[in-house]
């Protein structure tokens, strides 16, 4: 008996190219704490750099501090090359924790979301041939959303595209589970199935290839979503594999 493959779709990054709406997002936000930050961000070049830095974002909050960091004049490189290090002195500027920021980022959008719902979405389209993908993917049988997005945000972004999802098929921040988890969960379900791990972050990646339990998932890296050339370069033969936005369209 063949196998059927089992998709699981990171978001941000593989399905939705977020870039512009999670920079104006984390603008919004950090105006709500930092006074001298004027309501309307003054140079657009901040989202250009904020799409190089956006690689090395992992949940969504960390975009307030880049934007920030930005603001105040911190090169592209100057953070990648110390991110943990200026991710933490920018959030102890915050006089926040985690949580509050997580909060005050999803409180953000659903101000945003309120006031203009078109303008929110139009600021996170699907990247090409997305759509058509997922909606053949749905004749096929059943695929998942992982992701650290808030769920919410994934079913009305989807829902413009006439693309429902039931809540058991998005893993989301919600769940307060790491993705090696959220596969673990899917695999349970589907005991004698291939599964398809698409994802655009490659720390992500190694966490899964690195877990004994998930060894059988097939490891892709998108590279039309938010990665750097190094990365690319840096696979080897090991078990991820590149994956551009072309073959997976026509992929089965």
């Amino acid at each position: 008996m063949n196998r059927r493959s089992i998709y699981a779709l990171d978001f941000d990054g593989v399905i939705c190219d977020s870039a512009i709406e999670t920079g104006i997002s984390g603008w919004k936000a950090a105006t709500q704490i930092w006074p001298d930050m004027p309501a309307e961000m003054p140079d657009h070049t901040l989202l250009d750099q904020f799409r190089c830095v956006r690689p090395l974002l992992e949940t969504g909050y960390e975009a307030i501090l880049i934007i920030r960091l930005l603001y105040l004049g911190e090169s592209v490189m100057a953070i990648m090359d110390d991110y943990a290090q200026k991710m933490h002195a920018s959030l102890a500027d915050t006089k926040l924790d985690v949580k509050s920021l997580k909060q005050l980022f999803g409180t953000t959008r659903d101000q945003w979301i309120e006031a203009d719902i078109d303008d929110w979405l139009q600021m996170n389209p699907l990247f090409p041939g997305i759509a058509e993908k997922l909606q053949h993917l749905d004749k096929q049988g059943p695929w998942y959303i992982v992701t650290t997005k808030q769920e919410r945000f994934v079913k009305k972004i989807l829902a413009t595209h006439h693309l429902n999802l039931s809540d058991e098929r998005i893993f989301g921040l919600e769940r307060t589970m790491n993705k090696a988890d959220m596969l673990i969960n899917i695999m349970t379900k589907h005991p004698d199935d291939q599964l398809i791990l698409v994802e655009d972050r490659l720390p992500t990646l190694i966490d899964v290839a690195n877990n004994a339990k998930l060894a059988a998932v097939k490891l892709f890296l998108a590279t039309w979503g938010y990665n750097t050339d190094s990365e690319k370069q840096a696979l080897g033969a090991g078990p991820i594999k590149l994956l551009a936005l072309e073959d997976f369209l026509v992929c089965r």
